[in-house]
């Protein structure tokens, strides 16, 4: 049975912290499922279609990388492409508390499905998407922040 991985997020934008832990997590698995969670009530920096494009840029040549979208619950999209496990980066304390709270919900409603946690690499845990997204909005260099495959899409 392969050991499918979901790494469930909206992504707005990818950044060296996301594709560092999908690195780092491919040896565990077979195959991980970037998916991109579509929540239509809100309006993001990146279009969908961007986003998507934009991670499959980080990860060509990457077999073991899928990239996706999907709508719904986190554990309902893991049964439907067979995943197992959800891969979940964390970068605190605050993280902890937030998704041990969802992986214990997502446990009840699929027991099949474990979370798995990977502490973000030292010299990367400062970067997420909000803040990313707040350094473009006054004109800042993300350059340092998002891998180079994202960066077109951040131009435009």
């Amino acid at each position: 049975m392969k050991r499918i991985a979901l790494f469930p997020g909206s992504f707005d934008p990818f950044t060296k912290a996301h594709e560092d832990l999908v690195r780092r997590a491919l040896p565990l698995f077979d195959e991980i499922h970037v998916a991109i969670g579509i929540n239509s009530a809100k309006q993001g920096l990146l279009s969908v279609d961007d986003r998507e494009a934009s991670i499959a840029g980080v990860f060509a040549g990457e077999d073991g990388v899928k990239i996706a979208t999907f709508k719904g619950l986190t554990v309902d999209y893991c049964k439907e492409i067979g995943a197992r496990f959800i891969l979940r980066g964390l970068r605190n304390g605050k993280d902890l508390e937030f998704e041990q709270a969802i992986a214990q919900n997502n446990l009840i409603l699929n027991p099949d499905v474990e979370s798995y946690f990977l502490l973000s690499r030292s010299g990367l845990s400062h970067i997420s998407s909000t803040i990313v997204r707040e350094i473009l909005r006054y004109n800042g260099d993300v350059t340092a922040l998002v891998p180079d495959a994202v960066l077109p899409f951040l131009e435009r």
